[in-house]
């Protein structure tokens, strides 16, 4: 199981947000390629960049920050956030960039995600984020009627490379993933499934770890800035498992 260092850019700086609320941010670097290079050179072989104005505002708005992490380092990058026209999706993957993650737009464009996934097959990854079990879209910042299990199911045709899933109530809270959500996906999910939200522990990771290899990975963010968890001690404590 990958173990995924997150890093959310807001107003070209990396910064982690309260349960996707964009006015409770704390800044943590305003050098973002020298993040990226950190997490690298401490063991990563994916880091997982989210342009969070872009996720409100439909395009891009840190592409300059994400095109310098891509000429900073030589692992996988995979980037989400305001990726709704094919041509945003191009633009990332003729950059460098390994997948791109829909939200948003898998849920209100479905000719656009079929597009995406035709073009560029298991390169698509689904984010898939839930307030209370449904679909939060545009930045969090709207949460559909539509049950996050459902459009999972529907959605199970697509060349899609995995499903993120993030329980928003935990995301930056430093309390631990919503284990009982995760099993759901992970029982009902065709595809290869990624954690994120909550994750600060080691023990947190071993969780996740347990339900199986259907679980590629686990994204972890607030815990890694703040020093809750060591990233090295983390990857070699799930290797050793």
């Amino acid at each position: 199981m990958r173990v995924i260092p997150a890093i959310d850019l807001k107003d070209g700086r990396c910064v982690r947000l309260r349960q996707g609320d964009m006015a409770a941010e704390t800044v943590y670097s305003e050098d973002v390629p020298s993040v990226a290079r950190r997490w690298q050179e401490q063991g990563a072989d994916l880091i997982h960049v989210v342009d969070l104005n872009g996720a409100v505002d439909g395009e891009p708005k840190n592409l300059p920050q994400i095109e310098a992490v891509m000429k900073s380092v030589s692992v996988e990058v995979q980037v989400g956030g305001g990726i709704r026209s094919i041509e945003t999706v191009r633009t990332y993957l003729q950059a460098g960039v390994a997948r791109v993650v829909l939200g948003t737009a898998a849920l209100t464009d479905r000719g656009f995600l079929a597009q995406a996934c035709r073009e560029f097959p298991r390169r698509i990854l689904l984010g898939l984020d839930a307030r209370d079990g449904k679909v939060a879209v545009k930045g969090w910042t709207t949460v559909s009627e539509t049950r996050a299990i459902d459009l999972l199911k529907e959605l199970a045709a697509h060349e899609l490379g995995a499903v993120i899933y993030t329980d928003i109530a935990r995301d930056g809270m430093l309390s631990g993933p919503n284990l009982a959500a995760l099993r759901e996906v992970v029982e009902s999910s065709s595809l290869p499934v990624i954690a994120s939200g909550g994750i600060t522990r080691v023990e947190d990771l071993q969780a996740v770890q347990a339900f199986g290899p259907r679980v590629e990975g686990a994204i972890v963010g607030k815990a890694l800035y703040d020093g809750k968890l060591d990233y090295a001690a983390a990857v070699a404590a799930i290797r050793n498992r």
